[in-house]
């Protein structure tokens, strides 16, 4: 079967023109000609099957011919909040993998201990972009910027709230061991088993250096609940990356899937 090619036409409800880099895309690289047949997202919810109506210079016009609505596939919506990485590399990794599995929102989180702290937005956004298009999702995530970790946690969030992090929980009320102490279990339950799969969820995912203890204790004291992401003492971008795969797996819509 021939691969169908994507676009992200986000007007496309309304404006019958791909954006001038999928233009650009459509017909100097795939080489693709008026009457050619190609497939939209709006990143909304909504797929399209349209019809090349005019090629010329960077413009490309189409006529819809089809729109179909796509559900998102999981209950609730799925925020995840991470510290970015000193490596952008490992970020933009996050992302794409991430978008692939599929989510709803990210927030990129400036901590105590945080090795970056700023991240270029409409960068990440064409990961997200070119991610959906690839794995044929109707849904682009929402990709906010650097947000001050006091700021995000004092934030009202519906649904549920998770912290994961590294400490025991007898670190963070104050009565075990220093910082420098950590343990990967500590009694935290694991996220999978605490999360509701029809309401909303947000977890917030470390830097290398983890959370402070303070920063845990504010968590907290703001509603956040701590869980574990297992056993493996992870890298900032896998831990996030294996956290919204836990959402998803609890929060899939299991006839959609089937």
């Amino acid at each position: 079967m021939k691969e169908s090619h994507y676009f992200y036409a986000p007007e496309a409800d309304r404006l019958c023109e791909l954006p001038a880099d999928e233009a650009a895309h459509c017909l100097r690289v795939l080489r693709l000609q008026c009457g050619d047949e190609i497939h939209l997202t709006d990143g909304k919810g909504h797929f399209y099957k349209a019809e090349i109506v005019m090629s010329g210079g960077k413009r490309c016009l189409f006529e819809v011919r089809e729109v179909a609505d796509c559900p998102r596939g999981w209950h609730g919506r799925l925020h995840i909040a991470v510290a970015p990485t000193k490596n952008i590399d490992r970020m933009e990794w996050f992302v794409e993998k991430a978008t692939e599995i599929g989510f709803d929102e990210l927030t990129f989180l400036d901590c105590r201990f945080s090795e970056r702290r700023v991240v270029k937005a409409e960068r990440m956004d064409k990961i997200a972009v070119s991610a959906m298009k690839q794995s044929h999702k109707a849904f682009k995530p929402m990709l906010n910027g650097v947000e001050a970790f006091r700021h995000f946690v004092e934030r009202d969030f519906a649904g549920q709230k998770f912290i994961a992090h590294c400490y025991d929980e007898a670190d963070v009320d104050g009565t075990g061991k220093t910082e420098g102490e950590k343990s990967m279990e500590g009694g935290k339950p694991f996220l999978l088993d605490v999360m509701d799969r029809e309401a909303d969820a947000v977890v917030l995912v470390g830097p290398e250096g983890d959370f402070s203890v303070d920063e845990v204790r504010l968590a907290l004291a703001h509603g956040f609940r701590s869980v574990s992401l297992g056993h493996s003492r992870l890298r900032t971008e896998t831990a996030a990356l294996v956290a919204v795969h836990l959402m998803q797996l609890k929060h899939a819509d299991r006839d959609f899937v089937e």
